[in-house]
């Protein structure tokens, strides 16, 4: 079977295409055909050794979906041939989605709700079930979402036209929340409206809190963040009081000032998110949620969705990281089977 793999951590150069044998699942693994991978900021991360280093042949890519191919000894509530996606396919693991058959624990591998493309499939994993965990980490809010679940709640959500924030917008939405977007300009705004913000301001606008005061008068209950050292003079101006911060990423660097007395009188809470800490229950509670959200017709992809697709075949996928690490609008995907064929079709 085909993979993409790396020995070495580097620039683009450092994967390569080879030829491997067919792996077989142990007791609690699942055997994927992937048909679509999906490729995101962690992945060229870890290849680059930012985040950590090569010390044995690895295959990257968190996220994916295709068919299962087959069963490990004590795998229940999962069929050969079965449509699935999955999500941290390569985490304390050296195989990720970036392959034509890939192996992982059960419990990372989803039923694809029928009707839900491929390309759906391989969009959620880390930016639906990190938007999921922002959504439901405040103190007055739901640890489950569900339609209903954020009813009678103003969410802003940062950064609403990346992979994060439009699968962020959509969620919040669907759980009934009026959602707020900011974004850096007017395509960026129009993808944020596509994907479902019910109002987008553009955050470099000198009145921008102004602007979401007015659309939240009382306060936003629940920022989903991606640059708090950029945005967290915004987001404290429109913050409720007992409000949180989710904050998913480091866009815009690493070190935040708090004004300890601003945020007390505020009673601010900040949750901080990394998928790969964040434990067990909540990944298992996310992937029903977003599931559910799937089979509602709730997370399409698409430019008319508000998530451009910029697809690479296997060979290509050098070019997919440097896609997603030049900062590419959209969700950059891998054709693993070619397009057309049996294993691609969604």
């Amino acid at each position: 079977m085909k993979a993409i793999v790396y020995s070495e951590t580097g620039g683009t150069g450092v994967l390569r295409l080879v030829e491997r044998g067919v792996p077989e699942p142990g007791p609690g693994e699942v055997r994927v055909r992937v048909a679509v991978s999906g490729v995101n900021p962690t992945d060229w991360k870890r290849r680059s050794g930012a985040t950590g280093t090569a010390t044995a042949e690895l295959v990257p890519h968190q996220d994916g979906a295709g068919t299962v191919d087959a069963l490990g000894e004590g795998v229940g509530g999962l069929a050969v041939g079965e449509r699935v996606w999955t999500y941290l396919a390569a985490h304390e693991r050296p195989t990720g989605t970036a392959q034509e058959l890939t192996v992982l624990p059960a419990e990372r591998v989803v039923p694809l709700p029928e009707g839900a493309s491929f390309d759906v499939g391989a969009s959620l994993g880390v930016p639906a079930v990190t938007a999921h965990r922002a959504l439901t980490v405040a103190e007055d809010g739901p640890a489950r979402l569900a339609p209903g679940a954020l009813a009678g709640t103003t969410v802003l959500v940062a950064g609403g036209a990346g992979a994060v924030g439009h699968a962020a917008v959509q969620l919040a939405r669907w759980a009934g929340a009026t959602v707020v977007a900011t974004v850096s300009g007017p395509a960026k705004a129009a993808l944020a409206g596509a994907a479902g913000a019910h109002h987008v301001v553009n955050y470099r606008d000198a009145d921008a809190a102004e602007q979401v005061r007015r659309l939240a008068p009382r306060g936003v209950d629940l920022v989903v963040e991606v640059a708090p050292a950029a945005n967290l003079e915004l987001d404290l101006a429109v913050l409720r009081p007992r409000g949180t911060i989710a904050s998913y990423a480091n866009d815009g660097g690493d070190a935040v000032t708090l004004d300890v007395r601003r945020n007390m009188t505020l009673n601010t809470r900040f949750q901080f998110i990394l998928l790969y800490t964040v434990g067990p229950a909540a990944l298992a509670a996310a992937a029903e949620d977003v599931t559910a959200a799937v089979r509602d017709g709730a997370l399409p992809v698409g430019e008319e969705h508000g998530l451009p697709l910029v697809r690479f075949p296997l060979e290509r996928t050098a070019d997919a990281h440097a896609a997603v690490e030049a900062g590419t609008v959209g969700k950059v995907l891998v054709d693993v089977a070619p397009p057309g064929s049996a294993g691609s079709a969604g």
